[in-house]
């Protein structure tokens, strides 16, 4: 009875094996959902995916013949196999040495042109092939939410971007706080926002929808809260957005700044109609004061102290 309650040892492995293959397959189940770098909505994110998939492509040309080869060598080499030849005093081939070390040198050379290629086609700063001119945003990452001004526009929101479809965005980006990263997976490439630092990024949507944005830095305990919708929308409902923006919220300056910078967490997306001359540079060149930055941990559970920049 008790062998019959508990199974041999061996049954017990498989199952646990069987087990942790159904995890693995969830897994990788759940990764395919939600927005993904594998389906762009937009020629920056177009040229990331062309690029993991040529890298993809690479790797495979010399892993599955590896793999394949693999199998080969360990079933003619098997024990019952008396045509095949033994060699145990092999030393040296000077063929073999070719084909080992040449197969990797030209895919260390393959994979390196790909990426020198595509840094330099998409270098974040360089502006994208388009007859429209571009949308200018300013984007600071906060504790922990993303404020968005719009210089030309006069307007400003918090944890909602909203930009035409078509149009090239030019990003300025900058942190109020600790390092962040900006992250549009469907849309392309992401990039650090640092204190005391203006960087810049070109995005464009080719196709409107909600887009998710993230943060993909962990900067405290308010970042997994810290995200973003994308609405790419067309032209004329992008303008009527500015004008309602316009006509409510209140009014962003050093002030009202200085209690949005305070901590906080799931923010609701909200507009500002108006927004300070330069404030984003006073912001660049803390002419207003930084952000405090994650403190220390004050009841367990809570997250350490992190590292200012």
């Amino acid at each position: 009875m008790q062998a019959r309650r508990t199974g041999s040892p061996r049954g017990r492995t498989i199952v646990q094996q069987i087990r942790r293959c159904a995890v693995l397959a969830t897994a990788l189940g759940l990764t395919s959902c939600g927005p993904s770098v594998l389906d762009p909505q937009g020629y920056v994110g177009v040229a990331d995916r062309q690029i993991l998939l040529d890298s993809l492509g690479i790797m495979l040309v010399i892993i599955v013949p590896v793999i394949i080869a693999t199998a080969g060598v360990a079933w003619w080499f098997r024990a019952s196999n008396t045509r095949a030849r033994y060699m145990p005093d092999f030393v040296y081939s000077g063929s073999i040495e070719l084909v080992v070390w040449s197969i990797p040198l030209m895919t260390i050379l393959l994979l390196g042109g790909v990426a020198w290629v595509g840094s330099h086609e998409l270098d974040p700063a360089a502006p994208l092939p388009s007859k429209t001119p571009p949308l200018d945003v300013q984007v600071v990452s906060l504790d922990w939410k993303w404020l968005f001004i719009y210089p030309k526009q006069g307007v400003a929101s918090v944890n909602r971007l909203v930009i035409p479809v078509g149009t090239p965005v030019h990003f300025v980006l900058t942190s109020a706080s600790v390092m962040n990263v900006f992250f549009v997976p469907q849309l392309g490439s992401m990039i650090y926002t640092m204190n005391r630092m203006a960087d810049r990024l070109n995005l464009i949507a080719d196709h409107p929808g909600t887009y998710y944005g993230e943060s993909a830095m962990i900067s405290g305990d308010g970042f997994a809260t810290m995200h973003f919708d994308v609405d790419a929308v067309p032209t004329d409902q992008f303008t009527a957005w500015v004008t309602t923006a316009k006509s409510n919220g209140p009014s962003l300056d050093t002030q009202t700044y200085g209690a949005l910078m305070k901590q906080s967490m799931s923010v609701q997306p909200f507009t500002y109609r108006t927004v300070e001359p330069d404030l984003f540079l006073k912001i660049v060149t803390q002419a207003v004061p930084p952000g405090p930055g994650p403190e220390n941990a004050q009841t367990p559970g809570d997250a350490g102290k992190a590292l200012r920049n």
